[in-house]
């Protein structure tokens, strides 16, 4: 059995789908079990083949319906702005931890982030905090893995509006600053990978790089060519970006906590792992563009007329 957390997200969506797809060629296929606020948000086809415990995976009393006769968890913990980092991500973890122990799960696999040994990863905001969740959850003596992931192509779905409207997308880092950058279906790609084959043990990390280093003004290059429309980079300061956060209602410590986050990876926090062929994943910016990325600005464009 594998119970799946956040399965209506980015990550968690293509999850679901990777080990659904799975089962009809594997002999004795696994049960698949998910945490869910909103079952109506899950696919109809999903919703018919999978065991579903409604709730927040944050709750004490839905962890520990879910992992009873659990052998293994997909763990991924939604960020919070509303709460302080240790909050957002220890204190929602905590009932879970307690749960894994309490009913014998072996395996856990954790999305997480890159830093683990990097120079001022202790100082890296909601970097600091995801790493120190994963020690929560490794400290409890299942076979742990963490998913250390860099920033997410998909956080440009955030600026698909003004890409259009303006041909401009915003972020705090150095316009030619080069970093590791991944789709989210590959490291949904990796997850399926590991909760499938659990033949793994002890605790570790698992880098998941993407296939090139990118910066700012590399992706509005790429963008600009597969839009077929200017695209132009603005880099927002620090200040700034702490002052929005703060206008957008998010706690005071996690929106500094953001903005220490942006300060380490603009000072190298994710350059501290090499591309292999282990650590690389396929998705190029140039397809997920194609794929993701044009299709959300072209749907921002039909929904303003």
């Amino acid at each position: 059995m594998i119970v799946i957390t956040a399965p209506t997200g980015n990550i968690g969506s293509h999850l679901l789908s990777l080990l659904l797809e799975s089962a009809p060629a594997r002999a004795g296929a696994e049960e698949v079990r998910v945490i869910v606020r909103d079952p109506a948000r899950l696919p109809d086809a999903a919703r018919d083949r999978v065991e579903v415990i409604t709730g927040s995976h944050g709750d004490a009393l839905v962890v520990d319906r879910a992992f009873e006769g659990a052998d293994a968890v997909f763990w991924l913990v939604p960020p919070n702005g509303s709460l302080t980092p240790e909050a957002a991500y220890l204190d929602f973890t905590r009932p879970a931890a307690k749960a894994l122990v309490t009913h014998g799960v072996g395996h856990v696999v954790g999305v997480s982030a890159l830093g683990r040994g990097t120079p001022g990863a202790d100082r890296a905001g909601l970097v600091t905090a995801s790493l120190a969740m994963d020690d929560l959850i490794a400290d409890t003596g299942v076979a742990h893995r963490a998913l250390a992931a860099p920033s997410f192509f998909e956080n440009l779905l955030e600026d698909a509006d003004t890409i259009r409207e303006t041909g401009v997308f915003t972020d705090a880092a150095d316009a030619g600053l080069k970093a590791p950058r991944v789709a989210v279906a590959d490291l949904a790609a990796v997850a399926a990978g590991l909760l499938l084959d659990r033949t793994w043990s002890g605790r570790g990390s698992v880098p998941v790089l993407g296939p090139e280093d990118l910066s700012p003004d590399d992706l509005a290059r790429i963008m600009t060519r597969r839009l077929g429309r200017p695209v132009r980079y603005a880099r927002q300061s620090l200040d700034e970006l702490h002052g929005d956060l703060l206008r957008f209602g998010l706690d005071a410590a996690f929106a500094r906590a953001v903005v220490d986050m942006k300060r380490a990876k603009n000072e190298g926090l994710d350059a501290g792992v090499a591309r292999t062929p282990a650590t690389g994943s396929p998705t190029t910016f140039d397809q997920w563009c194609d794929r993701t990325l044009r299709p959300a600005v072209l749907a921002a464009g039909s929904r303003g007329h």
